[in-house]
């Protein structure tokens, strides 16, 4: 909700570009530093019987690798993309670049999505009524 918010407020796309990549580029940081932590945590719980963790432990698992995958993947190359365009003296919507770079927008869409997803199922499973002894 945030990027779409910035690039119909503020006035150079440009702009609205760079604050977007800054809070994705916090976002990514604080989701790797979070599920390296609930990895451990998951491990930790597993080692002293708390089976039902095993579950929980593949979903951080697959969010970490969604983050992974997306941010630190295929933003790069999508990074590169845009510093060829300025190259050019064009943003990346108006260079030769455009479709390459939205077919990785596209992708990282996706990863961020099922990473999405994933994040629901999980507070789905945290919310679920626990039967006695669990």
């Amino acid at each position: 909700m945030v990027a779409p918010t910035l690039f119909s407020v503020l006035p150079s796309r440009e702009t609205a570009g760079l604050i977007a990549g800054q809070l994705f580029r916090t976002e990514a940081i604080l989701g790797v530093v979070v599920g390296v932590l609930q990895l451990a945590l998951c491990n930790l719980m597993i080692r002293r019987g708390a089976g039902r963790y095993r579950g929980l432990r593949w979903l951080v698992l697959g969010m970490l690798l969604c983050v992974l995958a997306g941010y630190f993947g295929i933003q790069p190359f999508m990074e590169n993309l845009k510093e060829k365009a300025t190259a050019l003296g064009v943003g990346v919507s108006e260079s030769p670049y455009k479709g390459q770079f939205g077919m990785l927008h596209g992708v990282s869409s996706v990863f961020y999505l099922v990473h999405s997803l994933l994040a629901l199922v999980t507070v789905w499973r945290a919310a679920a009524p626990r039967s006695a002894g669990e």
